[in-house]
């Protein structure tokens, strides 16, 4: 899930370089904290939000797979 999280924001943003990803396990929740250059946050949220929604959408669809709830946040 990270690997996937980080292979798309990597295509989307100017810097590919600075994204970082990391993962936080819990007993039944995944977090993946998603961290860009500042100018590339707008990137990666999308017009209203849709990018974001579209990669949390993806996420939810692989870790159905893996039994784990995993959730995405976008740190600025």
């Amino acid at each position: 899930m990270k690997a996937l999280i980080e292979y798309v924001a990597r295509s989307l943003v100017d810097s590919p370089d600075e994204v970082q990803v990391s993962e936080v396990e819990g007993e039944q929740t995944t977090v993946l904290e998603l961290k860009v250059a500042k100018e590339d946050v707008g990137k990666v949220i999308g017009k209203q939000g849709r990018t974001a929604r579209a990669m949390r959408a993806i996420l939810s669809a692989v870790s159905v797979k893996s039994k784990k709830r995993a959730v995405l946040e976008i740190l600025e």
